[in-house]
């Protein structure tokens, strides 16, 4: 009898992560990162500079290529409060091209810190500029629970919002890091293949790629391709609930191009990264909603949470591309913009990569959970190696390839 996925127990998805295990810097070498191969059950240990040894020449490698913005702006008033301010997910305008671009002030869903320093009127802070001064303010214009809609404008029209965040934002590194951004977050905490602004954390398994590890999988045969998921705060966010049922996982923002969807075709799929899994099976899921009518408006495409867990389906993914294709061809457009909400646990069928690229995660998280289901529950094995055998965790720690 099949466990029902809502009702997995968060405290069996844990482990004890000592904090000298945390890796709180780069090292100074991307690609020297460690390696751990899982392939069918069984560990080995390398160099990721190493990794296309353990790939196939037909293998086609996806990788998410968003950017980090620098989300995190710290505002201070009179009284010498700091407050501040994580911005989350654009609102007005709400697609994110536009509201980088944008220069005449912007919208954005927004955490605030000591917000009860912050009673009311604006919050203004003075940006160098070249030889002038910018003045940025920021409104709130609605609050619900832990959230804010606030109001960004600024008094020079020549600067976009893109160029506000970049003169006058901070680099949000991960919260486990305990330290502020610093120098060489601003180039590390990048991925060398990054070219979409959107998001406020880094996929993380593409920090271990350099310019030598791609020339070494193109002599190989090894091909690659990309996708846009704007990874969101809620990536950090611990499952709080008892079961997994009761957890509401947070939704990112996907753009997936026609062209991309060609080139996986009939190719074996290595995703790199757990937003780029994300992403792929939200793209699955997206193919089946196109096959029962659920999706008719390309401007308005949706996975929920548990979509894949009350519908039944065994097509295989190459059917459901070319389904999206021909899609994208009726209405002539070359990009699918969507949301997901879409949770991979145990229990959920992986149907479009053969194998996964990915750092280690944190106890209790849902990229944990997404790793147990991709491993057919076998991650405690891997884990447990990894802990004793020296491997650094988190955002800046060592890599895996999974291959169950």
């Amino acid at each position: 009898m099949k466990t029902n996925p809502r009702n997995i127990r968060t405290e069996d998805y844990t482990y004890v992560l000592p904090e000298e295990k945390i890796a709180r810097y780069p090292l100074k070498q991307r690609d020297s990162s460690k390696l751990l191969v899982y392939r069918s059950g069984s560990i080995k240990e390398d160099i990721f500079f190493n990794i296309s040894r353990y790939l196939n020449g037909d293998d086609i490698l996806v990788y998410n290529r968003t950017r980090v913005v620098r989300a995190r702006l710290i505002f201070k008033k009179e009284t010498g409060a700091r407050i501040e301010i994580f911005c989350l997910e654009p609102e007005n305008p709400p697609a994110y091209e536009n509201n980088f671009s944008s220069k005449e002030g912007v919208s954005w869903k927004c955490m605030v810190g000591n917000r009860k320093k912050w009673k009311k009127g604006p919050l203004r802070m003075e940006i160098p500029a070249g030889d002038k001064q910018v003045i940025l303010s920021a409104n709130q214009t609605a609050a619900n629970g832990n959230e804010s809609i606030l109001r960004f404008e600024w008094d020079n029209k020549k600067y976009s919002f893109s160029d506000i965040l970049a003169m006058a934002g901070h680099v949000p590194v991960p919260p486990y890091l305990n330290r502020e951004d610093e120098k060489i977050d601003n180039t590390r905490y990048q991925t060398i293949y990054s070219e979409e602004d959107g998001s406020v954390a880094a996929p993380t398994a593409g920090l271990h790629f350099t310019e030598r590890v791609i020339s070494d999988l193109e002599k190989k045969g090894i091909k690659t391709e990309s996708i846009t998921l704007h990874v969101g705060a809620g990536t950090f966010a611990p499952v709080k609930s008892a079961t997994i049922g009761d957890h509401s996982m947070h939704i990112e923002h996907i753009r997936i191009r026609k062209e991309m969807i060609r080139n996986i075709l009939d190719r074996r799929v290595i995703a790199v990264g757990t937003t780029s899994l994300r992403t792929l099976e939200s793209l699955y899921w997206i193919g089946h909603k196109i096959s029962t009518g659920k999706i008719t408006d390309p401007d308005n495409i949706f996975i929920e949470q548990w979509y894949p867990y009350d519908n039944q389906t065994s097509k295989p993914f190459s059917y459901y591309l070319e389904l999206i294709t021909d899609f994208m061809n009726s209405r002539d457009i070359d990009t699918i913009y969507a949301r997901t909400g879409i949770i991979i646990v145990p229990g959920y069928k992986i149907r479009t990569s053969a194998g996964l690229i990915t750092n280690y995660h944190m106890p209790g998280s849902t990229l944990l959970l997404l790793v147990a289901a991709f491993t057919g529950n076998k991650w405690k094995d891997i884990y447990k190696y990894s802990l004793e055998n020296d491997f650094r965790f988190l955002s800046y720690g060592d890599s895996s390839l999974l291959l169950p």
